[in-house]
């Protein structure tokens, strides 16, 4: 009996092994299948949300943003982070690096988020609901090589593929990311890689946050609603490595980050707008913007902010400004003309600089997430303030040039 109950033991391990394999494969399959299921079935019931990510600013804000208002109050680290309530919001980070010996870099690193203002968007419960589209252009300037790569990024904020965070700076899109290395924000980490160019740096707050506008508001239009919260980190003390072709090289060097959010739309009667961010020696920033319109002028709501070595700043309205062309340049790629030279001036503080381009060449076609022709590149500076002379650094972004630029609509 014994060596007949043992033979049936055999058996039935003969026999169960298999069922509890076929078992264990069958619910692997299974929830694959779920899984893919689910995803499918998510764009088949918002079939809006495919288009979404294809063109993600088919959308009117003020259905789905707050508007930008005066008196807004400023509270970091907290506004460091993502601000929902508004339709559209940028992280912006441009610098100047240089290695030990001495071969210059510039590069740009920008993250956006993008609400999806509609209700079945806003409203879903589900966890595929697309709520906010993220997109990032990064691009670096090789000054010696006179090379110019840039690379784009777009995701969803659903499983965790892209996304930022309320109440510190944390943006990601896959693995660039924006993040901070101490809990006041001290010290921020960037970190973009494609393909054989990258980066990783690490930043260093050298003067506080800088707000841009009146009370608290930067106008973009007269019209209620085209503004944004707009602040900056003027002076990041950087430090890092990047990656070029075969070679990883140490950096160090000077960087700028814009914070901005707002759910207003640019006016019908505006192009784009010329932006410049300008880092002299003598330890004093200038930020200029000046929205362009369509019958060639400036509009009166251009503004600027001049930022002294103690961190104080001073607002500059379009009257306090001076800017002339003195050069432009023709895109081979899309023959889309820029211009390329600038005088800068601000007679209120005896500063007159000239701009030049460390490379003609700067240009980025957005086609797979903005969408947006533009030309964002690096620059080099020098002039005068009073009687010093003085040298510099910056950055210069110039939309609208291709076709009006659309804040919150589609750029075909």
């Amino acid at each position: 009996m014994t060596a007949c109950y043992k033979r049936y033991q055999r058996a039935q391990i003969h026999v169960l092994y298999p069922m509890k394999l076929f078992n264990r494969v069958f619910f692997c399959i299974t929830t694959i299948a779920v899984f893919f299921v689910g995803l499918i079935f998510s764009f088949v019931i918002h079939p809006q949300f495919v288009v979404a990510e294809e063109a993600i600013g088919s959308y009117d804000a003020p259905k789905g943003g707050a508007q930008a208002q005066p008196g807004y109050a400023y509270s970091f680290p907290r506004d460091h982070g993502s601000h929902n309530q508004f339709g559209l919001e940028w992280w912006y980070v441009t610098g100047h690096l240089a290695s030990e010996s001495g071969r210059e870099f510039g590069y740009e690193l920008t993250f956006f988020r993008k609400t999806i203002a509609t209700p079945q968007a806003q409203d879903s419960a589900s966890r595929w609901a697309i709520k906010h589209v993220y997109f990032a252009h990064f691009a670096l300037t090789d000054v010696e090589t006179q090379t110019f790569r840039f690379a784009e990024k777009l995701s969803r904020a659903g499983l965790g593929k892209a996304g930022a965070h309320s109440d510190q700076m944390l943006v990601w899109i896959d693995r660039w990311t924006l993040s901070p290395v101490t809990p006041d924000h001290q010290v921020l980490e960037l970190q973009a890689a494609e393909g054989d160019v990258g980066l990783n740096l690490q930043l260093t707050l050298e003067k506080p946050p800088v707000i841009h506008g009146e009370e608290g508001v930067s106008r973009k239009g007269v019209d209620a609603g085209q503004a944004s919260h707009y602040y900056s980190l003027t002076r990041l003390a950087t430090k890092g490595q990047i990656t070029f072709g075969d070679e990883m090289i140490e950096v160090a060097g000077l960087s700028w980050m814009d914070h901005e959010f707002g759910s207003g739309e640019l006016g019908g009667d505006q192009l784009g707008w010329d932006w410049f961010s300008l880092q002299f020696g003598s330890s004093m920033e200038l930020m200029v913007y000046l929205l362009r319109k369509k019958d060639g002028s400036i509009d009166p709501v251009s503004s600027g902010t001049l930022i002294f070595p103690d961190g104080r700043s001073r607002h500059l309205r379009l009257q306090d400004l001076k800017v002339e062309t003195l050069d432009y340049w023709t895109s081979p790629k899309t023959q889309v003309g820029y211009p390329s030279e600038w005088v800068l001036e601000v007679p209120l503080v005896q500063l007159r600089v000239r701009v030049n381009p460390v490379l003609s060449d700067q240009e980025l076609q957005t086609s797979r997430s903005t969408k947006v022709t533009y030309w964002e590149g690096a620059v080099n500076v020098s002039g005068q303030h009073g009687d010093m002379q003085i040298f510099g650094q910056g950055y210069v972004e110039l939309t609208g040039y291709s076709r009006p630029l659309k804040m919150n609509g589609e750029n075909p």
